[in-house]
């Protein structure tokens, strides 16, 4: 059977900005005093949210981190992105050859999905209203309503995929 649907998350699975970010998490987190490896900061903070990541380190240091904290982050991640973010290798021609209609899900902002698909020039395969953002539910990831949201989009119901 041949799948109507592809919903791709972004960070990783189309552009390879793990590596960078992690990083990036890792000098921001000792910057604020609270110290940790790049498996410690996989572990627990990747692919989740900016504002989960903000809450796991205001919990630890027991105080805010202040208003401004996520947007300098962000910029951070901007200026990485614009000097080293890539494609996933062989995520292009991978999407050369689909014919069923695609999503982006990821956990980022809409402003940075975009961005980082800009960047690697694979913009053009994803009509902007078909890019979700974890801005866009209720729950992001490791929930399933991000990509819930994105298969309604089509149509698709949780019962016609894959584990409901």
């Amino acid at each position: 059977m041949q799948p109507g649907l592809f919903i791709f998350d972004c960070d990783g699975v189309l552009v390879d900005s793990e590596v960078l970010a992690v990083e990036i998490d890792r000098m921001v987190l000792e910057e604020h005093g609270w110290s940790l490896t790049r498996e410690q900061v996989i572990e627990h903070f990747l692919g989740i949210p900016m504002t989960k990541v903000q809450e796991g380190l205001e919990e630890h240091l027991g105080r805010p981190l202040g208003a401004d904290w996520i947007d300098s982050l962000e910029a951070r991640y901007k200026e990485s992105f614009e000097k080293d973010l890539r494609p996933v290798p062989g995520i292009i021609e991978a999407l050369e050859q689909l014919e069923d209609p695609r999503r982006v899900a990821s956990s980022g902002t809409h402003e940075r999905i975009r961005h980082s698909l800009t960047l690697c020039k694979m913009l053009g395969y994803f009509e902007d209203s078909h890019i979700f953002s974890a801005q866009d539910v209720h729950h992001g990831k490791s929930a399933p309503d991000l990509f819930l949201h994105a298969a309604s989009s089509m149509g698709v119901s949780s019962e016609g995929l894959p584990g409901h």
